[in-house]
C-alpha cells in the first residue's frame, strides 16, 4: 500500500500559480486602497476635476485588477479542488500508510518472513520510499493549505470590493458636481455653433458630419506622440473595417468597456463637437490637431463642451448602464460574465478627412 500511495500527488505540486493568483489579488486591493486614499485627497485639491478624474481611473484600474486577481483565485481554486476530489481514495491511502507507520513499532517494520535477506532487502526499499513519501505528504499540505488560503482570500476581497464599488461611484458624483460648480472653465476657442447646427440638419452619416467640421477653422499646430493612451479601459470588440455580429464594418474600433467607465481626452485637443448625433448617442469630437479629428461615440453622460480647448486627461464623459453591484460583480469573476452587460464605446480617427486605423494611435489591449 505504501508503494502505491507514492506517485499520487504529483498534478498537486502548483503552488507557484497558488501565489501568483493570491499576489494578483493582494495588489488589486492594494490599488483600491490607493484610490481611497486619493478620493479623501481630492475634497482639498486645487484642481477637483483632475483630481477626481485620477481618482476614479485609479478605481476603474484596482476594481479590473481585482477581477482579473480573483478570476485567477477562482481558477486555481477549481483546478486544485477537482485535483483532491478525484484522488481522493488515493490521498485516503497516503494518509492510512504515514498513520500505520507512525503506529507501527521501528524495529517490526524491519522484520521480512522471508529472513534476514528479506529484511535486508525490505530496508532498503523502505529506505528509498520513506523520503519520497515525505515529501508527497509535504505536497499534500502545501496543496491544502493553499486552497484554504484562496478561499480566506476570496472572502476577504469582499470587503474590499464593497469599498472598492461605494468608492468609485462617490468618485463619479463628486466629478459631475466638480463640473458642474466649476468655474476655471477651460480655454473656449471661436464657437461655430449656428455654422455645426446648419451642418446638423443636412448630413446623416458620421462621415459625412467630421467631413463638414474638418472645413471649419481648426486648431493651432501641435506635436502628439504616439500612442495615445485609451480613452476608456476596455478590450477591443472589433477592429477597423471588420464586421460585427450584423455583418455592418465601420471605419473604427469598437471597445468594450465596463459600465459607468470614465472616458478621457488621450491627447490635448479642441472640442469640436459634443452632444448626440444621429444614431451614435453621444458624440464628442476631438481636434488634437490640424485636419486630425478623433471621434468617441456611444457615451452616455458628457462633460466636455463645445469649442473648449481640453488638456490630456480631461473628463470627457462618462458610458452608460449601471454599475454592479458586488454579487454581480462576483458572478463575473467566476463565469466571465455576469448580469451586467457591457458598454461599447465607438472610436474613430480622421485624418484629411480619411478614416485611418486607430490601432496606431491609441495603446488599445
Amino acid at each position: 500500500m505504501i508503494l502505491r500511495a507514492i506517485p499520487i500527488l504529483v498534478c498537486l505540486s502548483l503552488p507557484a500559480a497558488a501565489q501568483t493568483a493570491s499576489e494578483g489579488a493582494r495588489l488589486a486591493a492594494g490599488k483600491l486602497a490607493t484610490a481611497a486614499r486619493q478620493l479623501d485627497e481630492a475634497g482639498g485639491a486645487s484642481d477637483r476635476v483632475a483630481a477626481l478624474t485620477a481618482v476614479i481611473r485609479a478605481y476603474e484600474d484596482g476594481l479590473s485588477a481585482l477581477r482579473d486577481g480573483l478570476r485567477q483565485v477562482a481558477r486555481r481554486e477549481s483546478s486544485l479542488t477537482a485535483v483532491l476530489s478525484a484522488r481522493e481514495a488515493e490521498v485516503a491511502r497516503l494518509v492510512a500508510a504515514l498513520q500505520a507507520m507512525e503506529r507501527a513499532p521501528g524495529p517490526l517494520l524491519l522484520l521480512h518472513p522471508s529472513g534476514p535477506l528479506g529484511t535486508a532487502r525490505a530496508s532498503m526499499m523502505l529506505a528509498e520510499v520513506t523520503p519520497a513519501l515525505d515529501a508527497r505528504a509535504d505536497e499534500l499540505r502545501v496543496a491544502l493549505a493553499d486552497l484554504r488560503d484562496l478561499r480566506l482570500l476570496q472572502e476577504s476581497a469582499a470587503d474590499s470590493l464593497e469599498e472598492g464599488l461605494a468608492g468609485v461611484q462617490e468618485a463619479r458624483v463628486a466629478l459631475s458636481e466638480a463640473i458642474a460648480e466649476r468655474t476655471d472653465l477651460p480655454a473656449r476657442m471661436t464657437d461655430d455653433g449656428a455654422r455645426i447646427a446648419a451642418l446638423l440638419g443636412r448630413v446623416d452619416t458620421l462621415e459625412a458630419f467630421a467631413d463638414g467640421l474638418g472645413t471649419l477653422p481648426g486648431t493651432e499646430e501641435t506635436e502628439l506622440t504616439l500612442p495615445l493612451p485609451a480613452p476608456a479601459a476596455g478590450t477591443l470588440l472589433h477592429g477597423f473595417d471588420e464586421a460585427d455580429a450584423a455583418g455592418i464594418a465601420r471605419p473604427g474600433l469598437v471597445l468594450a468597456v465596463p459600465p459607468a467607465a470614465i472616458v478621457t481626452a488621450p491627447a490635448a485637443g479642441t472640442v469640436r463637437y459634443a452632444g448626440p448625433l444621429l444614431d451614435y448617442g453621444n458624440v464628442i469630437i476631438l481636434e488634437p490637431e490640424p485636419a486630425t479629428l478623433l471621434v468617441f461615440a456611444g457615451l452616455d453622460e458628457v462633460y466636455a463642451r463645445q469649442a473648449e480647448i481640453l488638456a490630456p486627461g480631461a473628463p470627457l464623459g462618462l458610458m452608460g448602464g449601471a454599475a454592479p453591484d458586488a454579487v454581480d460583480f462576483l458572478l463575473g469573476t467566476v463565469g466571465g460574465g455576469g448580469a451586467s452587460r457591457s458598454e461599447t464605446l465607438y472610436i474613430e480617427v480622421r485624418q484629411g478627412g480619411r478614416p485611418v486605423d486607430p490601432a496606431t494611435w491609441f495603446a488599445i489591449e
